[in-house]
């Protein structure tokens, strides 16, 4: 792990080898001016399908009377959410083929110098950077009077952008948990208090559903994610396992790439959906759950809890990463502090248990989970905090 200084030297060095690229692309970009005015620019990696890219064309629709630039960086591997950004108002610039090529890598210095002509040129420009490695190297490079903003939403970035923190106005997390991380990493290095000022959480935006509730003899439990290690799905189909064995009336649906986790024996009593991009479809099994459940090694907060919170649904879970924001052990749900996997286990099936006998307990679980989702996931919260940070001022 890279400390502050360390960090700051680097960026320092890179700034003086690239200088001469970047001084060229400042004068390219003042000869070529862009034919369209822009005052807010939005940079942002590519289009593919992700919870980051989601929420990207979210700002940008915000914001779209104001007519904002999108700038993409990077490669895409699908391209599968570009639609989400061809947006009225809204125009895009894609510089991957130009600024994302090893071989001809002085390009990504000359279209530093290029992007921060164009943003000089207006009398009080904004920057945002949702997740773009590139927003970051441009940034060194724009008027000090340019309102720079950014949003982060996993931990993975921290090494790499405390180098920048200098260049920024506001550092935007999307949960609270990322947000204490960046402030024990300021911590250690010693930065100064005022930085601790710059940095902001505020939830991402789901449409809240009116509330359907369900009238299911056997309890719906609900798991949607990725099979991947720290999702440890392995403990919810054991868990699935043992309750089939005792023969409780519980039954357990799984959405993602799980089939080769998930043995057969388990698949054979639940329903296995595998990934489903009917967003239709995966909001009719929301409404027919009665509880999400999640045995993760660490969490943020994954959309599929705000979706099941807005659907007044139930959410048992490891007390790990920054459920234990939303999700207070009793009130909106139930949650499991033990580390061992075993007793996890033990505690998913009480719990289970106890849901599936308690309905009194589920609707009043439901119940604050709705109330907080309608107050913190709507549409009109999370575009009036967007169109007031990106507000220079």
């Amino acid at each position: 792990m890279m400390n502050y200084k360390t960090a700051v030297i680097k960026r320092n060095i890179e700034l003086v080898l690239m200088s001469p690229f970047v001084l060229l692309g400042k004068l390219a970009g003042k000869v070529f001016r862009l034919k369209t005015q822009h005052d807010i620019f939005l940079f942002f990696p590519k289009a593919d399908i992700g919870g980051s890219i989601k929420v990207n064309a979210d700002i940008a629709e915000c914001i779209k009377d104001r007519k904002p630039l999108i700038i993409f960086s990077k490669k895409p591997f699908n391209n599968e959410f570009r639609h989400l950004f061809d947006i009225e108002g809204v125009r895009v610039i894609d510089l991957h083929k130009y600024v994302d090529r090893k071989v001809i890598h002085f390009m990504n210095f000359f279209f530093r110098g290029v992007l921060a002509a164009w943003i000089n040129e207006r009398q009080h420009p904004v920057v945002f950077g949702g997740e773009s490695m590139y927003f970051y190297k441009v940034i060194p490079h724009v008027k000090k009077n340019t309102k720079v903003v950014e949003l982060c939403h996993l931990n993975s970035w921290f090494n790499f952008s405390q180098a920048f923190i200098k260049y920024i106005d506001k550092r935007v997390f999307s949960s609270p948990q990322i947000k204490r991380e960046v402030e024990a990493q300021y911590k250690r290095n010693n930065i100064d208090k005022e930085y601790l000022e710059k940095l902001d959480f505020t939830d991402n935006q789901i449409p809240i559903p009116g509330r359907k509730e369900t009238n299911n003899k056997t309890l719906e439990v609900l798991f949607v994610g990725r099979g991947a290690p720290q999702k440890r799905v392995h403990l919810i189909a054991e868990t699935a396992r043992v309750l089939h064995n005792n023969r409780a009336d519980i039954h357990f649906s799984f959405v993602g790439d799980v089939e080769d986790i998930v043995p057969k024996e388990v698949q054979g009593y639940s329903t296995i959906y595998g990934n489903i991009k009917d967003s239709n479809k995966l909001s009719r099994l929301y409404d027919e759950s009665d509880v999400l459940i999640l045995l993760s090694t660490t969490e943020g907060l994954p959309i599929v809890v705000m979706e099941m919170m807005a659907r007044a649904k139930v959410i048992l879970s490891t007390a790990v990463g920054g459920i234990p924001d939303y999700i207070q052990h009793e009130k909106g749900g139930l949650l499991i502090y033990e580390t061992e996997e075993q007793k996890i286990v033990e505690k998913a099936v009480e719990y289970l248990i106890l849901l599936h006998h308690d309905r009194e307990m589920r609707k009043k679980m439901g119940e604050v989970n709705y109330t907080y989702a309608s107050s913190h996931f709507s549409h009109e919260h999370f575009c009036g905090y967007y169109r007031t940070l990106l507000t220079h001022s």
